[in-house]
């Protein structure tokens, strides 16, 4: 492939109706009508995306949001759905996996000018056919089914990324107060070979 350069790449049209496709035709296809769809891409920038998607969730009318991915950028939607999941709690979640058909057209890399060729001819080109994994996130406020597949219910026990508790903090004071103790307790002792001194000389 050192001699071709990929000229355009296009989702190839769905044969059941599962792949590719826009949101209604997608995994999540009940959803309300003021669901958002985050489209993730493989440049998105994620403080971009959680600040639409965090502005988006704060207006009580906006109940779902969807992110999706493909490709590269499946690992970056698990990030905003886990980054949006830490800041806003009580998100219902279900994750589907599916495969997307995308049509790759490369084209033939001429090797240089010769006197036979004239820059009239056509370049070969070449299709490829890929299956690529594509991944949707659906964050609710609402309850969802727990009886679907890829449901996981809203997660009670702060993380460790959350702010700390009371207790928490009150804990590290009290393991400072006693480490600060030692040690004034370690500078009141006499060093070894003070004790053979004479404290009159």
């Amino acid at each position: 492939m050192e001699n071709f350069r990929k000229v355009r790449s296009e989702e190839a049209p769905a044969g059941d109706g599962d792949e590719g496709g826009s949101l209604s035709s997608g995994p999540f296809a009940d959803l309300a009508p003021g669901a958002v769809h985050m489209r993730v891409k493989e440049g998105s920038k994620i403080r971009n995306l959680l600040a639409f998607a965090t502005a988006s969730m704060a207006q009580p009318a906006t109940r779902a949001i969807v992110f999706s991915g493909c490709g590269r950028a499946t690992t970056k939607t698990v990030t905003c759905a886990e980054i949006l999941k830490r800041r806003l709690a009580g998100l219902h979640q279900v994750t589907r996996l599916r495969y997307r058909s995308v049509r790759e057209v490369w084209q033939s890399l001429p090797p240089g000018p010769t006197p036979s060729q004239t820059p009239d001819d056509p370049a070969a080109s070449l299709s490829v056919l890929k299956n690529v994994p594509s991944l949707a996130i659906l964050l609710s406020k609402d309850a969802l089914d727990p009886l679907q597949l890829g449901y996981q219910p809203p997660n009670l026990n702060p993380g460790p990324s959350s702010p700390p508790t009371v207790s928490v903090s009150t804990s590290k004071r009290s393991l400072g107060d006693s480490a600060a103790g030692e040690s004034t307790a370690k500078r009141s002792q006499p060093e070894p070979g003070a004790e053979n001194e004479d404290p009159t000389a």
